[in-house]
């Protein structure tokens, strides 16, 4: 199984450099996508319902200070299978494009991240997860 990792780096080769944010959800739609399409998570780390929309803190304790992400050395972009990289290519082609805060307004208005923030004063921290079970039973309803 690939890594969000490798996923982001993946990302960052085949879109070049972009902001923190729009890396965030890209990699956040890359999951939501492949547990619709394949069944199954690409990665295992957590993602979390932060005030700006998902965030995934692996990614964010490495690019923690940086509003533009340039690359990703942590990851190996070919460590993802034949189905995970057709996946990311579909999230690009369709969600690439997009600005972050356009991004992030598609997520607030999405029951994952509305379901995970139940009870959470708007813009205020949270680490409350978005499970991959509510990932799957939204993505897999549209």
């Amino acid at each position: 199984m690939a890594t969000i990792h490798d996923v982001a780096a993946y990302i960052l080769k085949n879109l070049g450099p972009m902001s923190a944010m729009k890396l965030q959800k890209l990699v956040y739609y890359a999951q939501a996508w492949s547990l619709v399409w394949e069944d199954r998570p690409i990665f295992t780390a957590r993602i979390e319902a932060w005030a700006n929309g998902p965030v995934a803190p692996a990614l964010y304790n490495k690019h923690r200070g940086e509003f533009r992400v340039p690359n990703w050395p942590d990851g190996k972009p070919e460590k993802l299978s034949v189905a995970d990289s057709t996946t990311v290519d579909a999230i690009i082609k369709f969600y690439g494009d997009k600005s972050p805060q356009w991004l992030s307004d598609l997520t607030h208005m999405e029951d994952p991240w509305l379901r995970a923030r139940r009870g959470v004063a708007p813009g205020a921290a949270s680490k409350n997860e978005i499970t991959v079970e509510s990932m799957a039973e939204y993505y897999g309803s549209l």
